[in-house]
């Protein structure tokens, strides 16, 4: 009997499980699948040179300014401390890693951006 109980315990984790429902605040509800929001904020320097990149590149995306009550709500529901924080399609980004805003920016059509 314990041990039919370990086993399932064990394979619990592997039951499916219904997608965790995202906050009212967060911005992934906004994204879908394609679009772009960066958290970021003025006195921020690798949020400018991000928006940079994104604006040569002619990324669409729109920007959530964290000093605002709606960018703070934002910043909350997804946990992110620090700017930018760039939610792409349904993944959050967190920082100025070019690496993974390339990979993530690439399927969207967007080549050599950084």
């Amino acid at each position: 009997m314990l041990l039919a109980l370990a086993v399932l315990g064990g394979a619990w984790h592997l039951w499916p499980r219904e997608p965790a429902a995202l906050h009212p605040d967060d911005p992934r509800l906004a994204t879908g699948d394609d679009r772009i929001v960066m958290m970021a904020a003025e006195w921020c320097g690798y949020c400018r040179k991000q928006q940079k990149a994104f604006e040569l590149a002619d990324v669409r995306y729109r920007v959530l300014d964290v000093d605002t009550p709606e960018g703070q709500r934002a910043m909350r529901a997804l946990g992110a401390r620090g700017v930018p924080t760039t939610v792409i399609g349904q993944d959050v980004v967190r920082g100025y890693d070019t690496a993974a805003l390339q990979s993530k920016l690439e399927p969207l059509g967007y080549r050599d951006v950084f």
